[in-house]
């Protein structure tokens, strides 16, 4: 028997203090840690019995355990917990036990809970483990925290009464590592289905972990039955990871993957992907058998701003063989695309100096061409004031030469341009071209009244490693050969240019158009270039054919990397004029404030040409054109531009010296032109029904109806997008012109919450058919999402129809029925 002094019991050997004052429960024996405990409406303690009973949001806590119910008994004898609920006002029963260590929640009817050797016994629990919930009619703990379940119920919706659950017999919940369950078996809305297992295994582990990813399954008629995207997946550590995927094709066919993440924090992150696959369509004994060998390199890679502050490294590679996306991806983006380009760029920043090298990449899958640059190497100084640099007093002088600028550029690279099926054969090595270019920059700027003057002079000089040397064989046939020799080709230009603004005003008085401003910007200037094609520098060779006394020149540099020096002596004033035409407006009735309104109704129109006075013919260069514009509150955008030949053309389409307005008023003869519409329309933000004009019963009254009879109400504010685009283009260099025209489209409408639909399509007028089209239609289902993707028609015509679980942990319960573009062939 316990002696009893006071507040103080003493018992086998094992002290026990308490104060009821601070509400907690000290001991000194097997338990490591103080026992606190409170309760909202009363406490009792039986001393012979050594309980202690709690009433009302009872409290407990002991080491990292918390539990929380509406009756709790505390046994310090035995050391035991009995948590129950309390029964409220309407017989429903509230505050049900809640037991809580570190991260995990366990809620249920009743628990008995062992404090000392750390066992628990539940009846009717529900908790949360990773993604998924679990409930149970009975649920043992034992001291590892390892829980035993009896008739459990595992979903990821979150509902009481869950849409869908795994029903299974016993469980054994490891928490943050896994679930292992016996015979189990699939119910939706509470019918049971005949998809069952022996056991399972469900992963629970927070952060990192490995495990096997499971495949889709399907039928192509094409190339048979198939299993895509199953292997493994590894988290090797905090900074990255591996999949490895695959596919496999009964036909023959299949496809391996590797993808991979890294991050280092405050440091880079990125991603790698490689990727080969190998095609067969029909059969071996047939002449259109064919078989497709492909391959995928993407990697990205970005360095944080504050890792190296001046230096900067980056990584956007993408190499693909011409049909990897055509027959791999399920992107549209990616079939569309014909175009690739990859750079891998180091820059280096100093005060007025940057260094940069980068690693280039172009490839076109249509024409098969591969662009490399390997490498391009720049450097450049920011533009330096040299009376500046001299002033050793400090003193600002404000003289003339001291808006004097000079800066620097130059570049190395060495490009090898060829077809995809050469680029790892011998004949690549002969493409490669390599040269340095340098520039020398020198300009100013002056003001002079009302005018803007800028002269300029620019030093360009290339380097060659290689030039080239033509001549007629026997046969007067032209012959190119590549001489190994280092050359330097120097070249500068000089000019001259002078700008201004002139505004014009008109403005009304009692209308509700305030003003109108036109602002007309005039450029003006002169440029001069000698002839470097002339052979006094050297640039140039000259050849004869054996029965002929005419001259063949060429110039030596022509096949170089950044071309020959510039052809033809240049000087030539350039002109042109630039418009700009806004409106303003008065507050309207309408208008909630009393500023005006600007309206920009033409950004700009502009003319520009040229006159060459040293050219020998066709001394006016055409005219440019150029509009752009925005219409109605921004949403349209028009943006055109045309080019005019002022010089006529014969019957026969040649052109010769004589204007156009000799013989008609025109500025000249239309050659080509182009012009975008664009728009992109959104819905309205949703609102209750107009307030405007009424008090606020009826206004209440109308918003209740519409809130309680829906189908009695039409929504014409629901979400929505919609974006066009219409291109029209113009061309006749000669006697022919070429029409082309195109509409695009693209959208998307929310009917409900839960419904949403897309499109993307287009019209070719030329042709007179439609462009890619594709329609997506998604359904959110709580826990499950629906979605099907289609493409009616065109040569990528397919389907896909896909039903699934949200949640990652389940994302292999799902049902798809899809046909991709290659069984329709």
């Amino acid at each position: 028997m316990p002696i009893v002094t006071g507040n103080l019991l003493i018992f086998n050997n094992n002290e026990v203090i308490i104060d009821t004052n601070k509400t907690q429960v000290q001991t000194t024996g097997d338990l490591k840690s103080k026992v606190k405990y409170s309760a909202r409406d009363s406490m009792r303690f039986e001393v012979l019995s050594q309980k202690l009973y709690l009433f009302g949001d009872a409290k407990v806590e002991f080491e990292d355990i918390a539990l929380t119910a509406g009756y709790v008994e505390l046994d310090l004898k035995n050391n035991y917990v009995i948590a129950g609920g309390a029964i409220d006002s309407t017989g429903k029963i509230g505050y049900k036990p809640v037991l809580k260590q570190e991260e995990e929640d366990i809620t249920a009817d009743t628990i008995k809970y062992d404090i000392k050797n750390k066992k628990g016994l539940m009846k009717n629990i529900s908790t949360v483990q990773g993604d998924g919930y679990i409930t149970s009619e009975t649920a043992k703990r034992d001291s590892n925290n390892i829980y035993y379940i009896k008739n459990g119920k595992y979903s990821t919706c979150n509902l009481e009464h869950p849409h869908f659950y795994i029903n299974m017999t016993r469980m054994k919940v490891i928490p943050d590592d896994k679930i292992v369950t016996g015979p189990a078996y699939l119910v939706l809305g509470n019918v049971p289905t005949p998809l069952a297992i022996p056991f399972g295994f469900f992963p629970n582990k927070r952060g990192r972990s490995s495990g096997i990813l499971i495949p889709s399954y399907g039928e192509s008629p094409e190339l048979g039955f198939y299993l895509r995207d199953g292997g493994y997946y590894l988290g090797i550590s905090d900074y990255f990871d591996l999949a490895l995927k695959g596919d496999i094709y009964s036909k023959g066919s299949y496809g391996l993957k590797s993808i991979s993440n890294y991050n280092r924090k405050y440091k880079y992150s990125g991603n790698v992907a490689l990727g080969y696959s190998r095609f067969r369509f029909g059969e071996p004994e047939f002449a259109d058998f064919r078989v497709r060998n492909d391959f995928n390199l993407r990697w990205i890679h970005n360095q944080d701003a504050k890792a190296k502050p001046g230096v900067r490294f980056s990584a956007n590679v993408n190499i693909l063989s011409s049909s990897y996306n055509q027959l791999n991806s399920y992107n549209t983006t990616d079939y569309l695309s014909n175009t690739f380009q990859s750079n891998v760029a180091w820059s280096k920043s100093w005060k007025n100096f940057n260094l940069s090298t980068n690693f280039r990449h172009s490839q076109n899958t249509l024409t098969r061409k591969v662009d490399l640059s390997l490498p391009q190497v720049a450097f450049s100084m920011n533009r330096l004031y040299p009376s500046k640099l001299l002033n050793k007093s400090g003193i600002q002088k404000n003289k003339w030469y001291d808006k004097i600028g000079v800066s620097y550029n130059s570049d190395f690279e060495n490009r090898i341009s060829i077809l995809d099926s050469n680029l790892f054969r011998p004949e690549s090595i002969d493409s490669i071209k390599l040269g340095l270019r340098h520039s020398i920059p020198i300009n100013a700027a002056f003001n002079a009244g009302m005018f803007n003057i800028n002269p300029n002079f620019t030093f360009n000089s290339l380097w060659y490693f290689n030039n080239i040397r033509k001549q007629y064989d026997g046969n007067d046939v032209l012959q190119t050969d590549t001489i190994k020799d280092f050359r330097i080709a120097n070249s500068f230009t000089t000019g001259i240019s002078a700008t201004t603004k002139l505004y014009g005003f008109y403005t009304y008085k009692n209308a509700r158009i305030k003003a109108i401003r036109h602002v007309l910007t005039p450029i003006a200037g002169f440029a001069f270039r000698p002839d470097f094609f002339n052979q006094k520098y050297g640039y140039t060779d000259t050849i004869y054919q054996s029965n002929s006394t005419a001259p063949y020149t060429y110039s030596i540099f022509e096949q170089g990397i950044y071309g020959a020096p510039p052809v033809g002596k240049q000087m030539s004033l350039n002109f042109g004029i630039d418009n700009n035409l806004e409106m303003k407006l008065r507050p309207g009735k309408k208008d909630t404030t009393e500023k005006d309104k600007k309206i920009v109704l033409v950004e700009s129109f502009s003319v520009f040409s040229s006159y060459n006075y040293a050219a020998s013919v066709f001394n006016l260069a055409p005219f440019n054109l150029n509009m752009r514009t925005k219409l109605y509150k921004s949403l349209i955008t028009f943006v055109g531009s045309a080019i005019l030949d002022p010089y006529k053309i014969s019957d026969l389409g040649k052109r010769y010296d004589k204007f156009v307005w000799e013989d008609k008023f025109s500025l000249g003869r239309l050659t080509s032109a182009n012009g975008a519409i664009s728009a992109t329309l959104r819905s309205k933000n949703k609102s209750k029904p107009d307030k405007t004009k009424r008090d606020d019963k009826a206004y209440n009254q109308e918003y209740e109806y519409v809130m309680s009879h829906p189908e009695y109400y039409v929504d014409f504010n629901i979400p929505w997008t919609l974006s066009f685009s219409y291109n029209l283009r113009y061309a006749k260099p000669d006697t022919l012109a070429n029409i082309t025209q195109a509409l695009t489209f693209n959208g998307d409408v929310n009917l409900t919450q839960k419904w949403k639909i897309g499109f993307n399509s287009g019209y070719d007028f030329v042709k007179q058919d439609f462009t890619y089209t594709s329609v997506n239609i998604y359904r959110d289902l709580h826990c499950w999402e629906m979605s099907f993707n289609w493409v009616p028609f065109g040569f990528r015509k397919s389907y896909t129809i896909n039903i699934n679980v949200k949640s990652s942990v389940l994302q292999d319960l799902k049902l798809t029925r899809k046909r991709d573009w290659y069984d329709y062939q």
